[in-house]
């Protein structure tokens, strides 16, 4: 007989508003010290290599198109959205809650306008459209990927492209090949890949038994503060290919048996999962999360078949000429060489302002939140806890990695 992830059980939730406030005081106060010492150190000429430490921001306060219908958005989703997430069909609240974050997303990019918050984002000359007329052959640019990542040489690949494996640059070549060129396409897939993150995290823990933990997070990841950031970033595309990989496997896992709809979840989740892997070589610390579904749920077999999807994605690019360690190696070179941001950054300075960081993309409410889940007596869903314990683990090893200065 199999095991399934138990269901959650209904337990006397501590609302604790005063160790709330603490918690979001005290990021407050990190990303106040953080904001502060980066500005003096930014005086003294050290190169921090951002203009609004410790965010990669300007400071720059207006409004745009976006901005009311932005608030109005939040407005309803604070008012109306605990109550309809506790309420509607599961199904329909997955589709109001995805049309909502892509809403809330839009909104926000176009706070700067069409052209500056949408289409222009990822065609600058660190960006990834900009190499894409550089690969004429796919066959070629994978087998030759590698050696083009050192700079200083007129055949490196600009930042963004050589700073992660070719599967983020494939995406966008992909794109261009079919049809739907420059930065309009790849940033609107950016947005709508990376919106409905939150909601496969939803999934994620209903599939491991925590209904009433999804249903109640989900208007907060709806309103996810690092939403500016997916709108518009190849890593709100990143970000949701792991997202809905892990869903995936979950949903693999909840399966009572490993019968045919279980395999295929399980072997689409691997496919998404090995990708992950060619899109940003900071996502191979997110292994850890499949590794804690599959201990949530209490069942093995879904994960060797993720396994089997993940080995089959690494196979075929080793087959068409890029290895992934060979690549990894090549960056760490590239991040050290003169005038590249990991040389010049300062270590002391970012290994804990990327904390800070993490707080303004996590807002107040996920940090009460994260306080929440850590705190003893709260009894969180065995699956929320140990997800977030997988996370937290992930983003504090790229943190110490220092491969991940002014980046979360």
């Amino acid at each position: 007989m199999t095991r399934t992830a138990p269901r959650e059980q209904p337990t006397a939730v501590d609302h604790g508003l005063r160790g709330d406030l603490v918690a979001v005081g005290c990021a407050a106060l990190l990303v106040g010290l953080a904001a502060v010492v980066g500005a003096w150190l930014l005086q003294q000429g050290v190169p921090l290599h951002v203009d609004a430490p410790p965010l990669g921001a300007q400071w720059l306060p207006h409004v745009g198109r976006g901005t009311v219908l932005a608030v109005l958005l939040a407005v309803l989703v604070v008012l109306r959205g605990p109550e309809l997430a506790a309420r509607l069909p599961w199904r329909p609240l997955l589709a109001i809650s995805a049309v909502t974050a892509v809403s809330w997303t839009v909104c926000l990019a176009m706070i700067d306008g069409w052209q500056r918050g949408v289409a222009d984002r990822l065609t600058t000359d660190t960006e990834y459209l900009h190499d894409v007329p550089r690969v004429t052959g796919i066959g070629t640019t994978l087998r030759t990927f590698a050696e083009r990542i050192p700079g200083l040489r007129p055949e490196s690949w600009t930042t963004h492209v050589a700073g992660h494996p070719p599967g983020a640059l494939m995406v966008f070549v992909g794109l261009d090949r079919i049809g739907l060129p420059g930065g309009a396409p790849a940033a609107l897939l950016c947005v709508l890949v990376g919106s409905t993150a939150a909601i496969a995290v939803a999934v994620t823990l209903r599939a491991l038994g925590a209904d009433a933990t999804a249903r109640a997070a989900l208007p907060f990841g709806v309103l996810l503060p690092g939403a500016i950031w997916i709108g518009v970033s190849a890593d709100g595309l990143f970000a949701g290919v792991l997202a809905w990989g892990v869903a995936l496997l979950a949903l693999g896992t909840a399966r009572p048996r490993l019968d045919a709809t279980a395999l295929a979840a399980s072997a689409a989740g691997g496919l998404l999962l090995g990708a992950t892997l060619f899109l940003s070589y900071g996502l191979v610390l997110a292994g850890l999360l499949p590794v804690v579904v599959v201990v949530a749920a209490r069942r093995v077999a879904p994960l060797l078949v993720a396994g089997a999807g993940v080995a089959a994605v690494v196979a075929a690019f080793a087959a068409a000429g890029f290895w992934w360690l060979d690549g990894y190696r090549q960056v760490t070179i590239r991040y050290y060489q003169p005038g590249e941001y990991g040389l010049v950054r300062p270590y002391g300075y970012w290994v804990w302002a990327d904390l800070a960081c993490l707080a303004v993309v996590l807002g107040p409410a996920g940090v009460a939140g994260l306080r929440r889940v850590f705190t003893p007596g709260q009894s969180p869903p065995r699956a929320m806890l140990l997800l977030c314990t997988a996370a937290v683990l992930a983003v504090l090893v790229a943190d110490l990695s220092g491969m991940s200065k002014a980046e979360v």
